[in-house]
């Protein structure tokens, strides 16, 4: 006597697309996840007023590309990770040489090549000679004998008479500086995080509904 059992439905071709619907799932919330940890690191630099520029530093890609994966990764990171970073740890800055941090003020202007400038590069291009002032109380001084222009910038005058000369601070000098922490991406990335196993069920069951 022969005995025939079939199976229906199909449970291997059945775990076959459960698995395919588990890929798929997975691969959505990865891909749901990642976007929107970028979406939130880029809301909270601008937030913070550090710029569109800065925000859109941030990126997302998802591995694998092209196919669903249990497996699927999704990666957020920074092209400026320095900048991005230091706001974000807030740390201690000192001078390479252990002496003195020199900040520009509004009469020092921007460097060359953007943001800040160095007491060699400002004496280089105003042609000025910077003068230590040294203070007890307070940061200390770099000042430089000129005129100011409309934009509050220090430049050499051109007058005979000395009309118009003041003596500008150009820079403060301070032993260092705590920069402020204004940003907390670790707080978006564990809710990211948390989120995740929701958003897997979430998927996976529309996903079932669907076929």
């Amino acid at each position: 006597m022969k005995l025939k059992l079939d199976i229906d439905p199909d449970i291997v071709a059945m775990m076959a697309a459960e698995v395919a619907a588990g890929e798929r799932a997975v691969s959505a919330a990865i891909r749901e996840a990642g976007t929107g940890l970028k979406a939130a690191w880029r809301l909270q630099i601008t937030g913070a007023g550090l710029g569109a520029r800065l925000a859109r530093t941030i990126r997302s890609e998802q591995f694998p590309k092209a196919t669903p994966s249990l497996n699927a990764a999704s990666v957020v990171w920074s092209n400026a990770p320095v900048i991005v970073g230091a706001h974000d740890s807030g740390p201690l800055i000192r001078s390479k040489n252990g002496f003195w941090l020199a900040i520009p003020t509004a009469a020092a202007g921007k460097s060359a090549r953007g943001g800040w400038i160095s007491p060699g590069e400002w004496q280089r291009r105003t042609g000025l000679r910077l003068r230590f002032i040294y203070r007890r109380r307070g940061p200390s001084l770099l000042v430089a004998e000129g005129r100011l222009n409309t934009k509050g910038r220090a430049l050499a005058s051109r007058s005979k008479t000395g009309r118009g000369l003041v003596t500008a601070p150009i820079f403060l000098l301070v032993p260092q500086v705590k920069l402020p922490k204004r940003l907390d991406l670790a707080r978006d990335a564990e809710r990211a995080h948390d989120a995740l196993p929701g958003l897997i069920v979430a998927n996976w069951v529309g996903d079932l509904g669907v076929r």
